[in-house]
């Protein structure tokens, strides 16, 4: 059974939501502040977490900067009104989706699944090698990577992006095709959210320039393929 901490300090929320969760095989452990959310999160055990995004002592954004500093645990925010700059500011810092408040809990446990999916995926059959760029290299079975010889820490969500444009280097995929792949089915597009990851992704793999942006298209991985 996967765990799952909640950080959230409606204390009336806790309560029904992990009677709710129980019913897809998901343990959920409400925490009414950060400080103790990450006391929590130190002591290990958890699968992904929630933030809210209004929160005492500290704010969900800062919160997520916090976890992503140390962890790739698989994060959802809860986003006041589904305001866009919430969600562009927790993208950004590094969250793997979000969910507006108020929220229908099927749907919050669909984007939990969702996540939980791309963590723990095993690689299908033709994808298990290694793949091997001039100066980038991903292990799917691993998922993990490495440029120019040097470790780099990905989030699921930005590891599933690099790997969906690795596995279709030199072709160009639009943004709505990389959320629907991400996603896994029809969600609600939005596009800025490729932008963000990309642009996390392209930082974190500086001084290679692998992924190119073509304008009105999409974006591409351009790197050449060692040994093709």
């Amino acid at each position: 059974m996967h765990r799952i901490l909640l950080i959230d300090d409606d204390e009336q929320l806790g309560a029904p939501l992990a009677s709710y969760f129980q019913r897809f095989e998901l343990d959920l452990v409400q925490a009414l502040r950060p400080s103790t959310g990450l006391a929590l999160l130190a002591d290990g055990g958890f699968d992904a977490a929630i933030l809210d995004v209004m929160l005492p002592e500290m704010d969900g954004f800062a919160l997520c900067r916090s976890i992503r500093a140390t962890s790739s645990l698989p994060i959802v925010m809860l986003t006041a009104r589904g305001e866009v700059m919430d969600r562009v500011v927790g993208l950004e810092l590094g969250a793997d989706d979000y969910l507006p408040k108020p929220f229908e809990p099927r749907e919050l446990v669909a984007r939990l699944q969702t996540v939980l999916r791309r963590a723990k995926a095993a690689p299908q059959p033709d994808t298990a090698n290694f793949l091997e760029f001039d100066g980038l290299r991903i292990d799917a079975a691993r998922r993990s990577v490495s440029c120019l010889g040097r470790t780099v820490e990905l989030t699921g969500t930005e590891f599933d992006l690099l790997h969906l444009l690795a596995r279709q280097a030199g072709q160009v995929l639009s943004r709505d095709d990389i959320l629907n792949q991400l996603r896994g089915h029809d969600a609600e597009l939005y596009t800025r959210a490729v932008d963000i990851i990309v642009s996390r992704l392209r930082k974190k793999l500086e001084p290679l320039d692998a992924i190119k942006t073509l304008r009105n298209a999409g974006y591409t991985l351009a790197l050449r393929r060692v040994g093709a």
